[in-house]
């Protein structure tokens, strides 16, 4: 799996992009660090397998 380039802030609404761009697909459990163009807060997300979203 991939890594989307870039999220949605939770503090402020602004969009973080990706840190550093890995070269090979993830797994979950791997993880990734994005930093907001807006306020400079740091989001380190650790990717989960699809199967845990539950379903709505």
């Amino acid at each position: 799996m991939r890594a989307p380039s870039t999220i949605i802030c939770v503090d402020c609404g602004g969009t973080c992009h990706l840190l550093g761009h890995p070269d090979h697909d993830l797994e979950p459990g791997d993880s990734v660090a994005y930093r907001c163009e807006l306020c400079m807060d740091r989001w380190d997300i650790v990717m989960s397998d699809d199967d845990d979203e539950p379903d709505l």
